[in-house]
């Protein structure tokens, strides 16, 4: 029988690992959220310490805060002070325009934006998430106070507009924009190149061949690097998974030599990455000949002729000097011996800082998802793709 508490939430990561969280709720009907926003972020790891203001009491009981949240609510003036705590980022959600306005004109009547002047002062890192309606967020004066808090270097997230309303995001979005704020403060930030998904050459008009890669662990790897304050863009073939919603810097390219001309084009940009991730599964064989045409069904045979297509990880070594590199190897019917050699002659060959190492046989394994090599040598198994990332994330922070 589970021992699992009904207050209990299952890990999703560490990206806010022992990071205080200051969450002021202000009034409105998004409130209603909180409970939701606030489990989320113990999902990742953060410690809240929740204000709520008056008009936020009056939609949502602070009981139901305090059990989503696990700490006692600050919810009016009391002698131990604690809206002046020491926290690592301050999330105000939802954000009303009276709890804005005030901010911004330094107006201290209530618990929140006293915490809120105080965090301004230490220079936290403080995110708004209004939600309001539309006709308060078209009006200029909301832009003003919207512009004022961006000068002040804080961060906005707006949701998208729905029923006459200016909602708030998802809080799975909420929290992984608050991740990477905080986290980009962080020593060892970089710009990240992901590679992923599969790629696809044609045979006829209607007709292709392609690899089999569903990207889901590209996905995961750019989501959390993403989480970790780093920058990153990804270049993406065909997948079955969707990208989370807040990496937006994508491109598509399902072609090998297209998805090859757009990278050595960003690695010869101004705005080359740091570090490259060559997670997806290139064509090692294309089609010598491309039929323009269909080819009628019902033939006997089809020969189709294949030609070794152009290794991207090999091509992009040039381009790549003085980045870090880590590339993928999956072997099948190898033993663990050959597929470490493996993984070692593609790190040396290609002048990588890891090769993430994997039997085709084990990829669906709950027990073992695959091996991390390094540039000595050193071998350690990865048990899944969360710890995978993490891997990478602390591989590319190394200064």
């Amino acid at each position: 029988m589970s021992n699992t508490k009904d207050v209990d939430v299952e890990s999703a990561s560490n990206c806010l690992e022992g990071k205080k969280i200051l969450v002021g709720i202000s009034g409105g009907i998004a409130v209603v959220d909180s409970v939701r926003l606030l489990r989320e972020l113990r999902r990742h790891g953060a410690e809240p310490v929740v204000i709520m203001t008056q008009t936020a009491q009056e939609i949502i009981s602070p009981l139901a805060i305090e059990w989503a949240s696990q700490t006692s609510v600050i919810t009016d003036w009391d002698a131990e002070m604690g809206q002046l705590e020491q926290v690592d980022g301050v999330l105000v959600c939802p954000a009303t325009r009276y709890t804005i306005a005030s901010h911004i004109h330094g107006i201290m009547d209530t618990p929140l934006q006293m915490a809120l002047a105080s965090s301004r002062g230490r220079a936290i890192p403080i995110m708004f998430v209004p939600s309001m309606h539309s006709s308060l967020s078209s009006d200029p004066i909301t832009d003003d106070l919207c512009n004022e808090l961006i000068k002040e270097g804080h961060h906005i997230l707006w949701g998208s507009s729905e029923e006459g309303r200016m909602k708030q995001p998802l809080v799975g979005e909420i929290v992984a924009e608050l991740s990477h704020l905080i986290n980009s403060k962080l020593d060892g930030r970089s710009s990240v190149l992901v590679t992923l998904g599969s790629t696809r050459s044609p045979i006829d008009s209607v007709r292709w061949i392609q690899n089999t890669s569903s990207g889901k662990t590209g996905w995961i790897i750019s989501d959390y690097l993403y989480r970790m304050g780093h920058s990153v863009a990804v270049v993406h073939g065909e997948t079955s998974n969707s990208p989370p919603s807040f990496l937006t810097n994508n491109q598509y390219h399902s072609d090998p030599d297209d998805m090859l001309d757009a990278l050595i084009k960003i690695a010869k940009s101004d705005s080359s990455p740091d570090s490259w991730i060559h997670c997806a599964a290139v064509l090692d064989y294309i089609p010598t000949e491309i039929i323009n045409d269909k080819v009628k069904s019902g033939s006997d045979e089809w020969t189709i002729s294949l030609a070794p297509s152009k290794k991207h990880i090999q091509e992009l070594t040039n381009y790549c000097q003085g980045s870090t590199r880590i590339g993928f190897k999956l072997e099948s019917n190898f033993d663990d011996s050959r597929l470490f050699d493996s993984a070692i002659n593609m790190l040396n060959e290609y002048q990588l800082n890891g090769v993430v190492a994997n039997h085709i046989e084990s990829l669906d394994s709950s027990t073992k998802r695959a091996f991390w090599v390094d540039k000595k040598g050193v071998v350690t198994p990865i048990e899944d793709n969360n710890a995978l990332a993490m891997i990478i994330e602390k591989e590319i922070s190394r200064p």
